[in-house]
């Protein structure tokens, strides 16, 4: 916009005022569900039917819960962090992740040593608004060496976990597998 008189100068400011009143209201929107996890009706069910089962890994997924990030619907962490955390033995944790895994409740990527990723299914929980849901772990491509044993079913367990198919854009690449 030309701001030639007074009265366009006027307009002008006004507008930015406006933009920056915007933009700090839009912010402090941001902050209200900054450390809010949605627990569908699905992940009150997979809760309970921990508690009955397994109430120690109900433990590892209520902390996973807890702590996924909004920005990818997972948590990376070392198996030592989260023994710690709840108290008991990598071992444990080793367990544990596996029953949450079997019972579709858990997808688990090997980052590198001891590290992994851990991905709760977001139509159970989730943490950030439902339109971010797009960048969700179970969404994005991951891609992982064919002859990584450890990571060579990630995509079957996803699909199995959402119930789904097939998932969308997930073509495999040259030596490499999309998951």
């Amino acid at each position: 916009m030309d701001v030639v008189t007074e009265a366009d100068r006027r307009v002008r400011l006004a507008e930015l005022r406006a933009g920056d009143r915007d933009q700090e209201a839009a912010a402090e929107a941001a902050k209200l569900n900054r450390n809010f996890v949605q627990v569908y009706d699905k992940g009150w069910e997979r809760i309970r039917a921990l508690i009955q089962a397994n109430p120690q890994a109900a433990r590892l997924y209520a902390y996973l819960a807890q702590h996924i990030d909004p920005a990818c619907g997972a948590v990376v962490a070392s198996q030592e962090l989260l023994a710690e955390e709840l108290g008991v033995s990598r071992r444990t944790i080793i367990r544990h992740a596996a029953y949450l895994e079997n019972a579709g409740a858990l997808v688990k990527i090997k980052v590198g040593g001891l590290v992994w990723a851990y991905a709760l299914n977001p139509t159970e929980v989730w943490r950030s608004w439902d339109d971010k849901k797009a960048t969700a772990a179970f969404i994005t491509r991951t891609l992982v060496k064919r002859q990584d044993r450890a990571n060579g079913h990630v995509k079957r367990r996803l699909m199995v976990m959402l119930g789904q198919p097939e998932l969308p854009g997930l073509a495999p690449e040259e030596g490499r597998e999309g998951v």
